[in-house]
């Protein structure tokens, strides 16, 4: 992967905190920025509160930003103009068939610094249910597609997003023999609601970080509201001090950021919250004139995806109003 934008230096601290990757190259002085890199290798293979133990090792008021079922310009191309003028680095999760189709997205998003992950080859949603040597295809050909819309295999990061986060013990498995690394979520913005406004979108995603104080954000890429509600959000998430952490696998001449194993570990609240079984999330349809869609996934005649939802974290109800302009009201 390639992060030719940033200025990388690297900076032992005390006992229990991160090196970091500081970027200094960002031309606007009153970006957000990234933070720091956090260079992970597999040896933590599944990651997020949502469904697992383990999650990424963020400090306070440390945010991941990741993008998941693109590209689809033009709202991909416009998520990425928001973020390059904020000079805020991301990790998408792409689905093989999107970057066939528009390969001049992907190779964008990695000329821009950002990790590229992959999503599966065309996002079915039964990966819970499924046999696993159709896993295993859908599985390689996103992989396959995004390597060659890249040019490079080896551009291509050992993250994988199952779709829906439909989780199975044996995909995961799979998935971990093939030294892949399982993305779940910390928290979402439910920006794939259909008719749900930038500004509750932005509202939701505000919400959920305060009520953690750190973790990684999943919003998608081919939503219009949701290229409303990112500017908000990056504006609300450095006004209250939060801090962007870019995510990057490890590789020769980029060592593994030193970590304690307890900054893995899921708080016992969020632990609790956890589903061991399946933790069903839609994702919209790619919407565009002329785009793919999915053959898995059930469509309404307006063109939404539909599917059961039965875990109760399909998140918990926002506990309070959110002031976009300032703090939460006591």
């Amino acid at each position: 992967m390639r992060i030719s934008a940033f200025l990388c230096v690297v900076a032992l601290t005390t006992a229990g905190s991160i090196p970091a990757l500081a970027d200094s190259s960002c031309p606007n002085p009153n970006a957000l920025g990234t933070s720091r890199t956090l260079v992970i290798d597999t040896s933590h293979p599944r990651l997020g509160a949502l469904q697992y133990r383990e999650t990424l090792p963020l400090g306070p008021h440390e945010v991941v930003l990741t993008f998941d079922d693109g590209p689809l310009p033009p709202s991909s191309t416009k998520i990425l103009d928001i973020l390059k003028s904020e000079c805020v680095k991301a990790t998408y999760f792409l689905v093989g068939e999107m970057a066939q189709n528009f390969p001049d997205v992907v190779r964008r998003i990695r000329d821009e610094g950002h990790t590229i992950g992959t999503h599966s080859y065309d996002h079915p949603l039964t990966f819970h249910t499924m046999p696993l040597a159709k896993a295993e295809k859908e599985i390689n050909g996103g992989i396959d597609a995004v390597s060659k819309a890249l040019g490079n295999p080896a551009e291509v990061a050992p993250f994988f997003r199952i779709p829906g986060l439909l989780r199975s013990e044996a995909v995961e498995n799979y998935l971990a023999s093939r030294s892949l690394v399982t993305w779940s979520v910390d928290f979402d913005a439910d920006d794939w609601f259909r008719h749900i406004t930038a500004n509750e979108i932005a509202r939701r995603a505000i919400s959920r970080i305060e009520s953690k104080g750190r973790g990684m954000l999943l919003l998608h890429d081919i939503h219009p509201a949701t290229v409303t509600a990112l500017p908000i959000i990056l504006k609300e998430l450095k006004a209250r001090g939060y801090h962007i952490v870019h995510v990057v696998p490890a590789q020769p001449g980029r060592p593994v950021t030193v970590t304690e194993a307890q900054q893995w570990q899921v708080a016992a609240s969020s632990s609790a919250r956890r589903t061991a079984a399946a933790a069903p999330r839609p994702t919209a349809p790619r919407s565009a004139a002329g785009s793919p869609r999915p053959a898995s996934a059930k469509l309404t005649p307006a063109g939404t995806k539909t599917r059961r939802v039965t875990t109760g974290e399909n998140f918990a109800p926002v506990g309070h109003e959110l002031s976009l302009s300032g703090r939460p009201p006591s």
